[in-house]
């Protein structure tokens, strides 16, 4: 499978980077769970992952994977992998909002379902990203954090989390504002501020997997759950419109 490399924010230059910072250490029990789970999901889901492939491969062509640099433990900057959901070639914000005309067919049920972050089990594998921490952000995101939440920055993303855990409900924060990085850096850090920092406090074996739990129920809820992806009929022009998460 190629990959490609995720649009770039309009005017944004493509190495931008946090300024670095100490990092805070996984713990060796968590980063033993990380192993067995990445393993063991990549091995059982593979057939899976290869069908998943073949699907972008016949419906939008090569290449099957993008790639985003993302920020990681102590601003560490990392490749972070999906599988592609956008159109080849498609350019704007790196921020992707809930109802984005990049977006393909096939990549808006992949979206729905999370099953385009299925490549990050090897992020986790590999030990750029853990299976439950903050989301990982977008480097250049990541470099214009506010100060006072800039401590985020230290812990290792996670696969999944609490923010994760909202991402249908945030992505209806994104939709129609005229600067999503903008929006997202004033209003919605200081959201996954709260969220992280409860998440944190009590990072313990114990509390991912519970949240590894709240994940499984979380993908297959959205079968019903239709906030995120509901259709716009609110407002002229926009009837029929179909959302997806940000992200």
């Amino acid at each position: 499978m190629t990959a490609a490399r995720e649009p770039l924010p309009t005017g944004v230059r493509g190495r931008a980077a946090a300024a670095p910072i100490a990092p805070v250490a996984l713990p060796w029990t968590l980063r033993a769970l990380d192993l067995v789970v990445a393993v063991t999901l990549l091995v059982l889901l593979s057939p899976l992952m290869l069908f998943l492939a073949l699907q972008i491969r016949f419906t939008s062509g090569s290449p099957v994977l993008f790639r985003q640099q993302r920020t990681g433990e102590g601003t560490r900057t990392f490749t972070l992998y999906k599988f592609r959901t956008m159109r080849h070639g498609a350019t704007g914000p790196g921020l992707t909002s809930g109802c984005d005309p990049r977006v393909t067919a096939t990549g808006r049920l992949f979206r729905r379902f999370h099953l385009d972050e299925l490549p990050q089990l090897a992020n986790v594998l590999r030990g750029d990203m853990t299976l439950v921490g903050p989301r990982p952000e977008p480097a250049d995101v990541a470099r214009r954090f506010p100060p006072e939440y800039r401590w985020m920055l230290q812990h290792r993303p996670g696969l999944t989390g609490p923010c994760q855990l909202r991402s249908r409900e945030h992505a209806e924060l994104l939709n129609d504002q005229p600067d999503p990085e903008e929006y997202y850096l004033a209003v919605m850090v200081p959201l996954r501020a709260e969220l992280n920092a409860e998440l944190l406090s009590h990072n313990s074996l114990t509390t991912v997997l519970r949240y590894l739990a709240r994940t499984l129920w979380y993908v297959l809820s959205a079968t019903w759950d239709r906030s995120g992806s509901g259709t716009r009929s609110d407002r002229p022009g926009k009837a029929g419109t179909r959302c997806t998460e940000e992200g």
